[in-house]
């Protein structure tokens, strides 16, 4: 396991997961069981690897069922810390906002929790240039979202284009999501303002990346419920 590295990390787990429903009527989506572990669990093991301590995760559908399968952390080496939201309420850019009194000053990486991928969690720690406010992993446009998201220039800057997919895994600076006056919004309401002024960073992941948001693809992948 490597060194505290002092940045915290955020696990997005507050969706209900419409699309997997009736699954997820009675559990969260983080919590579902692919290729031996919960969605989440393969996270927060990569992320203490990586030599992340302090992981703050969202909840909502379903969060006493989290935070019971999941405890303090210390069965993944890390030290959990919960941002409790009603469920529906808030989004995934509010979801970070909310959590940010958790999260410090710093740049924190943020993970949806609902891929499962092999990127390497230690490229996060690598520090944002001083004119940018967040990085994003790329990943080539899947099935699913053929007209993509984002491009990304020669020099290494995320732009409008939709030449790739946004692989829900990031570094942000606090102070991109806190000035965001609304309470719910999505992420994308503060990524591509601050893609069109040139402060979004990126790479591409070429690696593994699933978007386990469908039967279809919990199938292919072998998924299914995490008992308890």
């Amino acid at each position: 396991m490597s060194a505290d590295t002092g940045m915290r990390a955020m696990v997005l787990a507050a969706g209900r997961g419409e699309r997997l429903r009736p699954l997820t009527d009675r559990l969260p989506k983080p919590l579902v069981r692919v290729r031996g572990a919960a969605l989440i669990e393969h996270h927060l093991r990569a992320l203490a690897d990586a030599g992340f301590k302090d992981v703050v995760i969202n909840t909502a559908w379903l969060a006493e069922r989290i935070e019971a399968a999941l405890g303090d952390g210390a069965a993944y080496g890390v030290r959990i810390h919960y941002s409790r939201e009603t469920p529906g309420a808030l989004d995934t850019g509010g979801g970070i906002r909310n959590a940010l009194p958790l999260l410090g000053q710093a740049p924190f990486a943020a993970i949806n929790a609902d891929i499962l991928t092999d990127y390497d969690f230690t490229r996060l720690r690598t520090p944002l240039p001083a004119d940018a406010d967040a990085r994003l992993v790329l990943v080539p446009n899947p099935p699913h979202n053929p007209a993509g998201d984002f491009g990304l220039d020669d020099d290494g800057r995320v732009t409008s284009e939709s030449a790739y997919t946004f692989a829900g895994i990031g570094v942000y600076r606090p102070a991109l999501l806190a000035a965001e006056p609304r309470t719910r919004f999505g992420l994308a309401a503060v990524l591509r303002p601050a893609v069109a002024a040139g402060r979004v960073i990126g790479e591409i992941h070429r690696g593994v990346w699933h978007d386990v948001g469908t039967p279809e693809a919990l199938e292919r992948l072998g998924g299914g419920r995490c008992d308890g």
